[in-house]
C-alpha cells in the first residue's frame, strides 16, 4: 500500500482525468505556491478561512485563474440558471426571463412577400426546457441585504448586471461578500514593505499608514443579533410593551408603539431594544400601600423590567428586526407593518413576473405580422376588450392583423379566441396562450402558498407566545491589535498606524 507499481496500460480502470488541481481549494488560490515553504503554504492556506468580508472588496491584481471558479462555487454569488435577459434590476432584486425570439434579433430581417418563417418561432417546448424551478419561466432573485451570517459577519448581494443585458447560463448575475465582478475578493491590493523600523516590527509587528484607515480601505461590518421571548409564567404573562416601570421617556425614544426599537436607531451599551414586563409575585403590603394602590390601580406594583438592553461594547445600527407570534395569539402592531411588508413585496414580485410573462407571449405573437410578409388574416369574428378601456370591439371575419400594436392591445387572455386562416399560425397562438395559461395559475399558486406562511403564525417552543430578534450592525474599522496575513503565511498584528510623513 502507498507504493508505486508498473502495469499494463490495458488493465488500468481510473486515472486522473485532469492535472491543473494537485491541492486543495485554498492551497491552488495561492500564486507561486512551488516557490512557497510547505509551512509557510499551509498557514497561507488556513489564514484565507479567516478573512473578513470587506465594505469594498477588491479582486487581486495577481491571481492563479481560480478565483472566479471558487466564487462562482461558493453559493454566495447568484447564477443565471439559463440563457437569459435582464428584464429589470435594482439593489434588492434581479428579473430574469429567457430568450425569445424578439430578444434574440431586435429587428427581425425582411422576408419580401414570403409567409414569416413560422419555424422560427420558439415553441413552448423550447422554453420550458429552460431548467427553472417548479417549471416557471421568469425568474426574480431577490438578494440578501445586510443579512447576518453564522459568523456574524455581513452578508450581502450587490447586482454586476443591468437592465436589458443578455446573460448566458452559468453567468454570475450577483455578487456576495468577498467578491468582486464574479471573482474571490479576500483582501486588498496594497503596497507592502518588508524590512525593520524602531523595534515595531517585533515579533512580525504590522505598520500601517492612518490612510489605509481614513478610507476605510479595510472597513469590515458585522452583525449582531439579539433575542428575546415572552413566555407564560406562573403568575402571569410576560408582555412586549413600551409602558415599562420607572423607565424615562429618554430611554424609550427609540421605541415603537409596540415595545420594539425602530429601524435605523443608533444603539450603545444600555440602550433598551426590546421593552419587556415580567409579573412579579405577590410581596406582604402595608396597610398604606394597600390603601394607594386600591385608589391608583395595582398594575405597576406587580410586574418588573425585563426588558432587553445592548451588552458593553456593543454600538451600532438596528438593521432589521424580526417579531414571531405563536399561532392564534393577535399579532400587535410592528408584526402586522413586518407582514404587510413582506406580503407587499411578494405581490410586486407576483405583478412582475404576470408582466413579464405576458410580454414574453406578445413578443412572439408579434413575430408573425413581419413587414413585406401577408398579415396573418381572421378565420371568425373576433371580439375583445382593449385593456383601460370599457368598450367592446369587433373584428369581422376575413379582417387583417396589419400592426404589431393589436397584440399589445388585447388582453393575453382573450387572445386564445383569436382564430387565423394561416393553421400553423393559430397552432402558435393556441399553444402560447395555453402556456400563458398554465404559468398564470403555477405564479398565483405560488403566490398565495408564501402569503399563508406569513399570515398562519410561527412554530414557537411550549410557553413562549412571543419571540423578538433585534440586528445590529457594527463597522469596525482597521485598528491596532488586529491581524493581517498574505496569501504565502506572511502574517503579524498590527501594532501601530502612523501618519504618512513618520512611514518608513
Amino acid at each position: 500500500m502507498g507504493e508505486f507499481m508498473m502495469t499494463p496500460r490495458e488493465d488500468i480502470e481510473l486515472m486522473d482525468i485532469s492535472p491543473n488541481q494537485l491541492v486543495s481549494v485554498s492551497a491552488s488560490l495561492i500564486p507561486f505556491l512551488e516557490n512557497d515553504d510547505a509551512n509557510r503554504a499551509l498557514m497561507g492556506s488556513n489564514m484565507q478561512r479567516q478573512a473578513v468580508p470587506l465594505v469594498t472588496p477588491r479582486a487581486p491584481l495577481v491571481g492563479t485563474g481560480i478565483e472566479g471558479v471558487v466564487a462562482k462555487d461558493s453559493g454566495v454569488t447568484l447564477v443565471s440558471p439559463y440563457d437569459a435577459e435582464v428584464v429589470a434590476v435594482d439593489a434588492s432584486r434581479i428579473v430574469l426571463r429567457p430568450l425569445t425570439r424578439a430578444s434574440l434579433s431586435a429587428a427581425p430581417a425582411s422576408r419580401g412577400n414570403s409567409l414569416p418563417d413560422l419555424a422560427m418561432l420558439r415553441t413552448p417546448g423550447s422554453w420550458e426546457t429552460t431548467g427553472t424551478s417548479n417549471d416557471r419561466l421568469v425568474t426574480i432573485f431577490n438578494l440578501s441585504k445586510f443579512t447576518r451570517s453564522n459568523q456574524n459577519t455581513c452578508f450581502n448581494q450587490r447586482p454586476i448586471v443591468s437592465k436589458g443585458q443578455q446573460v448566458e447560463a452559468g453567468d454570475i448575475i450577483a455578487d456576495g461578500p468577498s467578491t468582486e465582478k464574479g471573482e474571490l475578493a479576500l483582501g486588498k491590493n496594497i503596497t507592502v514593505a518588508f524590512m525593520p523600523w524602531g523595534g515595531y516590527n517585533f515579533e512580525d509587528s504590522i505598520l500601517v499608514s492612518e490612510n489605509l484607515a481614513r478610507e476605510g480601505v479595510y472597513t469590515s461590518v458585522h452583525i449582531e443579533e439579539f433575542e428575546i421571548v415572552a413566555r407564560d409564567t406562573k403568575l402571569g404573562k410576560e408582555e412586549i410593551t413600551r409602558d415599562i416601570p420607572n423607565v424615562g421617556e429618554d430611554a424609550l425614544r427609540d421605541l415603537d408603539e409596540s415595545g420594539i426599537v425602530c429601524l435605523g436607531a443608533e444603539v450603545a451599551a444600555g440602550s433598551i431594544l426590546v421593552g419587556k414586563v415580567t409579573p412579579k409575585g405577590e410581596t406582604q403590603l402595608s396597610p398604606e400601600e394597600k390603601l394607594l394602590r386600591a385608589i391608583f390601580g395595582e398594575k405597576a406594583g406587580d410586574v418588573k423590567d425585563t426588558s432587553l438592553r445592548i451588552p458593553p461594547g456593543v454600538e451600532g445600527i438596528v438593521t432589521d428586526a424580526k417579531v414571531f407570534s405563536r399561532r392564534g395569539i393577535e399579532k400587535d402592531d410592528r408584526a402586522r407593518i413586518i407582514e404587510d411588508q413582506e406580503i407587499a413585496a411578494l405581490e410586486k414580485d407576483r405583478d412582475d413576473e404576470l408582466g413579464v410573462l405576458a410580454g414574453m407571449v406578445r413578443a412572439e405573437m408579434k413575430a408573425m405580422v413581419s413587414p413585406g410578409a401577408p398579415p396573418p388574416v381572421l378565420k371568425k369574428l373576433f371580439s375583445y376588450t382593449p385593456l383601460n378601456s370599457a368598450e367592446v370591439i369587433i373584428l369581422s371575419r376575413g379582417s387583417e392583423i396589419v400592426s404589431r400594436d393589436f397584440f399589445d392591445a388585447v388582453p393575453v387572455r382573450q387572445l386564445e379566441k383569436l382564430v387565423l386562416e394561416d393553421p400553423d399560425m393559430t397552432r402558435i397562438v393556441r399553444e402560447l396562450t395555453d402556456l400563458h395559461k398554465k404559468q398564470h395559475k403555477l405564479c398565483m399558486a405560488n403566490f398565495e402558498r408564501r402569503v399563508s406562511r406569513y399570515e398562519k403564525g410561527d412554530d414557537l417552543p411550549p410557553g413562549v407566545n412571543k419571540m423578538v430578534k433585534v440586528y445590529v450592525a457594527m463597522k469596525r474599522k482597521l485598528s491596532v491589535g488586529d491581524k493581517m496575513a498574505g496569501r504565502h503565511g506572511n502574517k503579524g498584528v498590527v501594532s501601530r498606524i502612523l501618519p504618512q510623513e513618520d512611514m518608513p
